[in-house]
C-alpha cells in the first residue's frame, strides 16, 4: 500500500513548493484537509466543505479556506497525512484527524500548539469523551469539531417478542440470548480492521480494563488484555459465537455490512455509528428500530461506548498558524457544529447544542448520544496505536476462535513482541 501511494505523494509534494500563501483578494490562503462526508468537496452538501466556505465568508477577508479530499479509509487518510508532514510539507494548514492517530501526531511534533490563552476557549463546553480523544499528555493538541459514538439499535417488535426490558440498561449476554431465543441476529463489526478494534476496546473498557495504561512510557506502556477484562471481553465475542446468533459472515462484517443484517428480516440487535438513524438502507424499518445505551459487559457496570469522530488540527508547518487557529475557532463554534450535524447526521462535541430544539426534533435519540459520547472510552492515545491495533486484530481473528482461556494471553504476547520488536506485524 506505501508503493502504491508514493508516486503520488511526490508529485503532490512537488506541486505543494510551488504555492503560494494569499489569495487574489488578499485574504490568507487556508488548505484544510478533510475527510470524506456528505458533498465531499461540494459546499452546496452541507458538509465540512459548506463550513470551509461559511468562516471563510465570515472572516471579514482575513482568510480563505481550500479545502482538498482525503481517502475513505481512516488508516489511509493517516497515511497520507504521516508521509506529507514527514516531508515538511507546508501545503497542509488545518487537518481533519481521526481521534485515534492524535496521539501519534501529537508525539511526532506534526501539531502546532495551541496557543495558551486559546485553551480555555477550545475546551468549554466539549463532552468529556471528546476533549479526551484530543488530549495527549494531559495536553490539548487537538480541538473537537464533531464526535461520533455507537449504541444498541434493535428491532422494537423482536424486543417485544423476547420479553427484553429495553428502558433499562441490558448486558451483551442478554442481547445474545434474546436474539438465540427469537432465531435473530446480533450484528456487530469483526472483521480485520480497525472497527474490531473499536469493538474489542469498548468490550475490554466496559468490563473495567484497559487495552493500554501508561501511554507516556512509550513503547515500555503496560498493555492490559491478559486481565480478567481481557477475559470478559473474550467471554461476550465467544457467546456471540456459540450462540448461532452472530452474523453468517462475522469475520468479514463491517459497518454497511452490519446494517444489511439488521435489515434483513432476522436482523433484531446492532451495535453501530450514529450515521444508522439517517442511512437510506433503514428507512423501510425505520419504525421498528429503537435505541439504547451500549450493551454492559459486567451486569451493573456502566458500558463505556466507543468514540469516534473528528479533531480539528493545526500543522507544526503551517505558515499560517494565527489564521488557522482563528479558522478553527469558527469551524468548531456551536453554531457550525449545529449546521454541520443538521446536514451531516455526524453530531456535535460541545453539550449545549444537544438543546437545540432543531437539533432534538431531527434526532430523538440525542440526548442518548451526548450521555453516551461523555460515557465513552477513547481508544487509547498512545503514538503507537496503529501497532497496537494491528496486532490486537490479528490476535483476535478470526472471532469464531476466540477463547477466553487462550485469546488474552496470546494476544497480549503478541502486542508486547510487536512493540518491542521481537515480532512482526
Amino acid at each position: 500500500m506505501a508503493l502504491a501511494v508514493g508516486g503520488a505523494l511526490v508529485a503532490s509534494l512537488a506541486l505543494a513548493a510551488c504555492g503560494g500563501g494569499g489569495s487574489a483578494d488578499g485574504a490568507t490562503s487556508l488548505t484544510w484537509y478533510i475527510n470524506p462526508d456528505v458533498g465531499n468537496l461540494d459546499p452546496s452538501k452541507g458538509g465540512q466543505a459548506a463550513l470551509a466556505q461559511r468562516c471563510s465568508q465570515e472572516s471579514g477577508g482575513a482568510y480563505d479556506i481550500d479545502v482538498e479530499l482525503l481517502p475513505n479509509d481512516a488508516s489511509q487518510q493517516r497515511e497520507q497525512l504521516v508521509r506529507r508532514l514527514a516531508a515538511g510539507d507546508d501545503s497542509i494548514d488545518l487537518m481533519s484527524l481521526d481521534p485515534a492517530f492524535t496521539g501519534e501526531f501529537a508525539n511526532a511534533k506534526f501539531l502546532a500548539p495551541i496557543p495558551q490563552g486559546d485553551q480555555t476557549r477550545f475546551t468549554e463546553g466539549v463532552l468529556k469523551g471528546a476533549l479526551d480523544s484530543a488530549t495527549f499528555e494531559d495536553q490539548l493538541v487537538a480541538v473537537p469539531l464533531w464526535s461520533n459514538t455507537q449504541i444498541l439499535w434493535y428491532r422494537k417488535s423482536v424486543a417485544e417478542r423476547a420479553g427484553l426490558d429495553m428502558s433499562n440498561p441490558v448486558t451483551w449476554k442478554q442481547v445474545i440470548d434474546a436474539a438465540a431465543e427469537t432465531d435473530t441476529t446480533v450484528q456487530v463489526q469483526a472483521r480485520r480492521y480497525e472497527g474490531y478494534a473499536v469493538w474489542l476496546n469498548a468490550l475490554i473498557t466496559s468490563a473495567g480494563g484497559s487495552i493500554v495504561s501508561d501511554v507516556e512510557a512509550g513503547q515500555d506502556a503496560k498493555i492490559g488484555v491478559d486481565s480478567k477484562a481481557g477475559r470478559d471481553a473474550a467471554t461476550v465475542v465467544q457467546e456471540l459465537v456459540d450462540s448461532g446468533a452472530a452474523n453468517p459472515g462475522l469475520p468479514n462484517a463491517d459497518e454497511t455490512q452490519s446494517i444489511a443484517g439488521f435489515t434483513a428480516d432476522d436482523g433484531a440487535f446492532m451495535v453501530n455509528w450514529e450515521y444508522v438513524y439517517t442511512d437510506p438502507s433503514t428507512e423501510a424499518i425505520r419504525d421498528d428500530i429503537g435505541w439504547a445505551k451500549y450493551p454492559e459487559v459486567v451486569e451493573g457496570e456502566a458500558s463505556r461506548p466507543p468514540l469516534g469522530g473528528i479533531n480539528m488540527a493545526v500543522s507544526a508547518f503551517s505558515q499560517h498558524p494565527d489564521e488557522s487557529y482563528a479558522a478553527v475557532e469558527c469551524l468548531t463554534s456551536p453554531e457550525s457544529q449545529k449546521a454541520y450535524a443538521l446536514n451531516s447526521g455526524n453530531q456535535p462535541a460541545l453539550e449545549e447544542v444537544y438543546s437545540d430544539p432543531e437539533l432534538v426534533s431531527a434526532y430523538p435519540m440525542a440526548d442518548l448520544w451526548r450521555q453516551s459520547i461523555e460515557d465513552a472510552a477513547p481508544r487509547p492515545l498512545t503514538p503507537y496505536w496503529t501497532d497496537i491495533s494491528a496486532a490486537l486484530v490479528s490476535s483476535w481473528h478470526s472471532p469464531r476462535t476466540v477463547d477466553p482461556a487462550t485469546t488474552p494471553e496470546r494476544s497480549q504476547k503478541y502486542i508486547e513482541d510487536v512493540l518491542k520488536g521481537r515480532a512482526l506485524l
